[in-house]
């Protein structure tokens, strides 16, 4: 039995035609016998679809021939059995929720460090200034449960959009240090990344690609655990594999 290929993006971008592009993926991927979610908002796109590899790579191709989304970056792995149940696309206010209208990811993305880097980064234990790096995980708490960075920050977050009201209580503990938000994939720790940057904290980068981009380069190299994912594999271990938490 050939493994079902999953595929996994975001990119933040102008979207002034929300409600058409909906119309015209969602066709796309029906016929095409996809199955996932696909949110859009006027800040961008968030994707996450299962299928065989061929569909996959005709969706996304199509995708792609938009220039907004033509250098997006799509993430693959693959799974025993389809984790998705149906074929979800919406239009939304955001594609990940802050209620905070002025950031816009879309206008201007963050400062970020690349997997790699990272990787060196934690194994010294400073970034390449010599300040100490701090991870702050912005995902909600029930994920860090699954897993997280080695001394990670945790604020218990119950939704992303607690995240300014957690910055005001815990600012204190960033101060002096490279912060390094995190997430998932990416949409975010870049969210954070900017309303951190715009409430003051002077050294803050993001995790391009998220947990998923790190993993793929490094494995689970200085991350205890697994990482959640909102599907029916419930965790992906250090080489995208689904695990069940015990």
């Amino acid at each position: 039995m050939k493994p079902v290929a999953n595929v996994s993006a975001y990119r933040f971008v102008d979207l002034n035609d929300a409600e058409l592009l909906r119309d015209r993926l969602f066709a796309q991927a029906a016929a095409l016998g996809l199955l996932g979610s696909v949110i859009l908002a006027h800040e961008g796109i968030n994707l996450m679809l299962a299928g065989s590899h061929a569909q996959l790579r005709d969706w996304t191709d199509g995708l792609r021939r938009d220039p907004r989304f033509a250098d997006v970056e799509l993430k693959f792995s693959e799974s025993e059995a389809l984790p998705f149940r149906r074929l979800v696309v919406k239009v939304k206010r955001e594609i990940i929720r802050m209620n905070q209208p002025t950031i816009q990811p879309q206008r201007r993305r963050a400062p970020g460090v690349d997997a790699s880097t990272l990787a060196r980064w934690l194994s010294a234990g400073h970034d390449d200034t010599g300040r100490e790096v701090v991870m702050l995980d912005t995902r909600n708490g029930f994920e860090v449960d699954c897993g997280r960075f080695t001394g990670a920050l945790d604020w218990r977050l119950r939704s992303f959009s607690d995240f300014p009201q957690a910055l005001a209580a815990r600012h204190a503990e960033l101060e002096g240090k490279t912060v390094v938000s995190y997430c998932t994939g990416g949409i975010r720790c870049e969210k954070a990344a900017l309303w951190m940057q715009r409430e003051g904290v002077a050294n803050v980068v993001q995790l391009d690609g998220g947990i998923l981009k790190y993993f793929e380069c490094n494995g689970t190299a200085h991350f205890d655990g697994y990482c959640f994912v909102f599907d029916e594999r419930t965790c992906l271990d250090g080489a995208l594999a689904s695990r069940t938490l015990q």
